[in-house]
């Protein structure tokens, strides 16, 4: 009842109404341009390498499911993911960009700038390489060099089309635009997946499709649980005068969050491990009979139905989650920041066995953020070996992305309630 009671007193208020509705048509607007397909293809074929080909299910579900389709925005956000990730781990490398980045609202504009220049060339390498996985599978007509271009480009601009309706929901919206959308691509296609699900139900074994739910429900608790997880590191600040105010004498805390890293591991991980079959597709097409066997070797250790794929994977996403964790959170940065303005943790001398400290007890807490991202990135393979069921792999990456992307949107629009003076979702 409180939750109906909320949502009565949001749509209330005009501003918040406004924002919902822009949020609403512009989804409205993306869902419709996922079903504009490229021209030229053949969509039955397509469907039906889709539905028997897990490693292009895996592509498909970061585009948020418009591969499947075709479409011209085939790519998604998926290029300007990969260029928001190099900036900032370039933002890292580079002092220049590092003091951009700390010049509030124009620095981060300027790096969205840079995000969406990068993005270009990377949706065009993308695109090329999506149309010559799906033209060496027949799905695509033979392209000459006009029709080749066209589609590149085509596929660049729904690219960018996307990434300018994120920015939109983001200004004049609820929530973060980018992150809607990929959630929007997400539960988009559940409608299919369930109608499948629907219409194989009479060949389901109803003690696998209970063990799937429970299993599915459990995953979105454990995912809740994990992404909201965190070390608390006590933090006291010494009394002093300046001038004649009193300053500090406040105990606060340093939050470690258990999933420091976010699902960005397991998208760094699964762009690896994809390489190796994709060569060995590209090298089954060659005449030589060592390279052609090589290729076949390649696609069979790397298929992800394969124990070989899904350990390197595993272990890919917790090697990724580590360095990620290493590179956006630095603990001698952070020990030198709390001993600049008087604080130290209590038992702990400030300086370097501060940074020590710290960088002790985040090493186990990403251990437990990094098994739980690895699990989570070969759960499909389980459930799918535990229950035999195949038409309703969301995946736990997408959970990850949905239940992240929801309580994200929750806290926008508490912080927004509560600056109106109504109670709020999350208390």
């Amino acid at each position: 009842m409180k939750v109906f009671k909320v949502i009565t007193s949001l749509f209330k208020t005009h501003e918040l109404r406004k924002k919902f509705l822009i949020t609403f048509l512009i989804f409205i607007i993306f869902r419709f341009v996922a079903h504009i397909p490229v021209p030229g293809i053949n969509l039955l074929a397509l469907k039906t390498l889709f539905n028997r080909n897990q490693f292009l299910g895996l592509l498909n579900l970061f585009s948020g499911g418009t591969l499947s389709n075709f479409s011209i925005i085939a790519l998604s956000l998926g290029p300007y993911i990969n260029a928001s990730i190099a900036l900032q781990l370039l933002t890292m490398v580079f002092p220049k960009l590092e003091e951009l980045q700390k010049e509030g609202e124009y620095g981060r504009e300027k790096i969205n700038q840079y995000t969406r220049f990068l993005t270009i060339p990377l949706a065009i390498i993308q695109s090329f390489g999506i149309i010559a996985i799906l033209r060496s599978q027949g799905v695509i007509q033979q392209l000459d060099f006009f029709n080749l271009i066209l589609t590149i480009i085509t596929m660049t601009t729904g690219c960018l089309f996307l990434v300018w309706l994120g920015e939109l929901i983001t200004q004049y919206g609820i929530g973060n635009g980018i992150s809607l959308l990929i959630f929007g691509g997400i539960i988009g296609g559940l409608p299919a997946s369930l109608g499948q699900t629907f219409s194989v139900l009479d060949t389901i074994n109803l003690f696998h499709l209970l063990i799937f739910i429970v299993m599915s429900v459990g995953v979105i608790a454990a995912v809740c649980f994990v992404n909201e997880a965190k070390r608390e590191v006590r933090v006291s600040y010494a009394k002093r005068i300046v001038g004649r105010r009193l300053y500090g004498g406040k105990t606060t805390s340093l939050p470690l969050r258990i999933n420091q890293a976010g699902v960005i591991p397991i998208i760094f991980a699964v762009s690896l491990v994809l390489v190796p079959s994709m060569v060995g597709k590209w090298l089954q097409t060659l005449s030589s009979s060592s390279f052609s066997s090589l290729g076949f070797w390649l696609v069979k250790l790397f298929d992800p139905s394969n124990i070989f794929y899904n350990l390197i994977y595993f272990l890919l996403v917790i090697g990724f989650t580590y360095f990620y964790t290493a590179v956006t959170f630095n603990p001698d940065k952070i020990a030198e920041e709390i001993r600049k303005y008087g604080g130290f943790i209590p038992g702990i001398r400030p300086g370097k066995p501060t940074a020590h400290y710290l960088k002790t007890i985040l090493t186990r807490v990403t251990l437990a953020g990094a098994v739980f991202l690895g699990v989570i990135a070969i759960l499909p393979s389980i459930i799918r070996s535990l229950t035999g069921i195949t038409t309703m792999m969301i995946g736990g990456t997408g959970i990850l992305i949905v239940v992240s992307v929801i309580l994200e949107t929750a806290k926008s629009i508490e912080s927004q309630l509560l600056m109106r003076n109504y109670e709020g979702f999350l208390e």
